[in-house]
């Protein structure tokens, strides 16, 4: 019965989402969350942990070191939302290109913003204004492979978006969510490796 309540939860939680921008009235950020049930993370909780290698990736967009004009700070983030990707900028012209998820169409945003808080398998709490339309959804899911925010989040100032991990690799590269940015929870955790709290943040449509 308990693990019956469990999925009847998290089902609940799909239909509704989990990551709405900041004023706004979106449905769900994660669509088929059970999907065809693979997550890319199975074992230990140090998974894709983060060093000097550049390349690989499980997701299928692999991350790799790419040229990068412009003036940007070595750890700037650069979000391409048209492009679908996201760019760690390591200087001299280059950066290190990742695959994401983006928002759909009607909660795609630009704007510049910085990290203010990183989190290892962060939980969730759904928002007052997401209950009041949603009370069938759980008060608090705690972080954990079965949680779809992943294996690392990073917070974007005071928004509710973030860069956060997924269970749902197959969606890297396509508009799904309700305007955060989703990883494989492989390339979610080498980014969250590589980058600080206050680490600027640029996003583009």
């Amino acid at each position: 019965m308990t693990r019956v309540f469990a999925f009847l939860a998290l089902a609940a939680m799909v239909l509704a989402g989990v990551c709405p921008a900041q004023a706004q009235t979106s449905n769900d950020d994660f669509f088929n969350f059970f999907g065809r049930g693979g997550s890319n993370y199975r074992s230990s909780p140090n998974y894709g942990a983060g060093s000097d290698n550049y390349g690989g990736g499980s997701g299928p967009i692999p991350r790799t070191v790419v040229s990068f004009p412009g003036r940007y700070a070595p750890g700037t983030i650069y979000i391409n939302t048209a492009e679908r990707r996201l760019y760690l900028i390591l200087g001299n012209g280059e950066a290190l290109q990742y695959g994401i998820g983006v928002g759909r169409d009607g909660f795609r945003w630009s704007g510049v913003h910085r990290i203010s808080a990183k989190r290892e398998w962060p939980g969730w709490t759904p928002p007052a204004q997401m209950r009041a339309r949603r009370p069938d959804l759980p008060r608090y899911l705690p972080g954990g492979i079965e949680n779809p925010l992943g294996a690392r989040a990073m917070y974007l100032g005071s928004t509710l978006y973030r860069i956060h991990g997924s269970n749902e690799p197959e969606t890297i590269g396509r508009a799904v969510s309700s305007g955060c940015f989703r990883m494989t929870n492989e390339d979610v955790t080498d980014l969250y490796n590589r980058v600080s709290v206050g680490a600027t943040v640029i996003v583009r449509n």
